[in-house]
Formats: C-alpha cells, sequence, structure tokens
C-alpha cells in the first residue's frame, strides 16, 4: 500500500528541490552568511591580532578544530527551521498554500514526511557548504581526522533532527510570532548548543551542563566533534546517537500530530 504513495512523494520532494534549484543563491546566501562570520571573527580576525580564544599555539588550533563541528552543526539545526518552519507559517498563515498541497493523493502524514525530507536535504546541502569554510578560514591549522562510520549516520540523523524540530515549531507558531522563534529558540539554542565550547568543558558549572541536555543541538555539535577530529573532548557515541534518536523520534511525532491538527482544523 505504502508503495503506491512513493511515486507521489517523490514528485512532491521533486518539486521542493527543483524550486531550491532556482533559489540556490537565496539558499547559499542565508547559509553561508552566519557560520562564514563567525569563523571568520572568531578564528581568523581575533588570532591575527593577537586575542586567540582560548590562549595561543595549541589552544588556538583546538578551538578552531572544535568549531567546525559547532559550526556545522548548527547551520543544519537552523537551516531545517529555515527551510520547513517558516514556509510552513506562511503556509498556514495568510498565503494558504497548505490547502492546495494537502489536495496531492497522499495521506497528510506523508505530506508532513515530505516536508521532512525535503528539510533533512537541505540540512547536508548546509553543512557539505559550511565543511569547507570551517576548514579553510581559520587562520590556525584544523586538526581534521574524519571517521566515516560516524559521520555519516551523525550526518543523516542531524539533517532530520533539524527538519523535525523545523516541523514542529511551524505547525505551532503563527506569522505574528516568527520574532519569537528567534529570539527565544534560535538565540538560546545558538549559545546553549555547545556550538562553541564542548559539552565536558561545562563540568565547571554542573547545573548549567545538564541542564542544556534538552537542547539537541549539543548533540549534533558533540557527534560531528566525533566524527572530523581525534584529541578534542566529546560525549560518549551511545549518548549521542540515542539522544539524537530521541529527539528526532519525539519532533517528528510532534510535528505530524501539529500538521494534521493543523490541516484538518
Amino acid at each position: 500500500m505504502i508503495t503506491a504513495y512513493l511515486p507521489k512523494f517523490g514528485a512532491l520532494v521533486a518539486r521542493d528541490l527543483t524550486v531550491l534549484r532556482k533559489e540556490f543563491g537565496m539558499f547559499l546566501g542565508r547559509t553561508v552568511m552566519q557560520p562564514f562570520l563567525l569563523l571568520f571573527v572568531f578564528t581568523y580576525v581575533f588570532p591575527r591580532i593577537g586575542q586567540g580564544v582560548g590562549g595561543s599555539g595549541e589552544a588556538e588550533e583546538t578551538f578552531s578544530t572544535l568549531l567546525m563541528g559547532g559550526a556545522m552543526a548548527s547551520a543544519m539545526i537552523f537551516q531545517g527551521i529555515q527551510a520547513v518552519a517558516l514556509p510552513l507559517v506562511q503556509d498556514f498563515g495568510y498565503t494558504r498554500e497548505i490547502e492546495d498541497r494537502v489536495l496531492a493523493p497522499l495521506p497528510v502524514e506523508l505530506i508532513a514526511l515530505q516536508k521532512v525530507v525535503t528539510g533533512a536535504v537541505q540540512g547536508l546541502l548546509a553543512a557539505s557548504i559550511v565543511f569547507p569554510l570551517s576548514v579553510v578560514v581559520p587562520a590556525t591549522e584544523v586538526r581534521l581526522d574524519i571517521h566515516p562510520m560516524h559521520l555519516v549516520p551523525v550526518l543523516l540523523l542531524g539533517a532530520l533532527l533539524g527538519a523535525s524540530l523545523g516541523l514542529a515549531v511551524g505547525t505551532r507558531v503563527e506569522p505574528r510570532q516568527v520574532p519569537l522563534v528567534f529570539g527565544l529558540l534560535v538565540i538560546p539554542m545558538t549559545f546553549l548548543g555547545c556550538a562553541y565550547y564542548p559539552w565536558q568543558a561545562l563540568e565547571a558549572i554542573p547545573w548549567l551542563q545538564w541542564f542544556v541536555c534538552i537542547n539537541p543541538l549539543v548533540y549534533l555539535s558533540e557527534g560531528l566533534r566525533m566524527s572530523l577530529a581525534d584529541g578534542v573532548p566529546h560525549m560518549p557515541a551511545v549518548a549521542i546517537y540515542g539522544a539524537m534518536l530521541t529527539a528526532t523520534g519525539l519532533l517528528l511525532r510532534t510535528g505530524v500530530r501539529g500538521f494534521r491538527a493543523r490541516v484538518l482544523a
């Protein structure tokens, strides 16, 4: 029965990817700007002016290596919000384009999953764009040591995690509340997502170390560090995979339920 829906499902994905191809310049701009400025200021400008984060010499190299995973992780997570949540807010709001989408001969749940798949593809593209930036931009050496057995599942899970978060947010936010998404969700997630520092370093602040565990960005940041570099601290692999799978499942379930409720309201 499900196989009968695959061609239609694929057609919707292909439609969205065609739109992405035509608007690739806009996608590139929104994907590159924030991580590029982050890397440029903290790993190029600061070392050049003698104010390297973490110290000098090996400490600067360690920070550049740590930031590589964090920059990629934040780009993937927030690509999910930009690619899934914000369009859904518009579709459910004044454009009502969602009414055309749900006329497709697919169950409502599969239309929601199609949004997640398209958002995940964009998340993977974002990671592939930010990765070379995080290696080339720093003025100090980045100690790269890729572990494909970890990198592939972490990237796939991270892309689905970001898109599932976007679905959950997009089905619960009204157009007038969009500024709150950035003020109350995006900014706190960024600064408390271990993108700029390893989770292990928070041992000095025990209450904060456990509080940030509710942030899914933490696990993607740690997972990418585990996958891309040796000698930098990260969470155990079991904790990373377990948390990412759990968060993705919960967010996806929440998003699909919210999507169905909004469509059938």
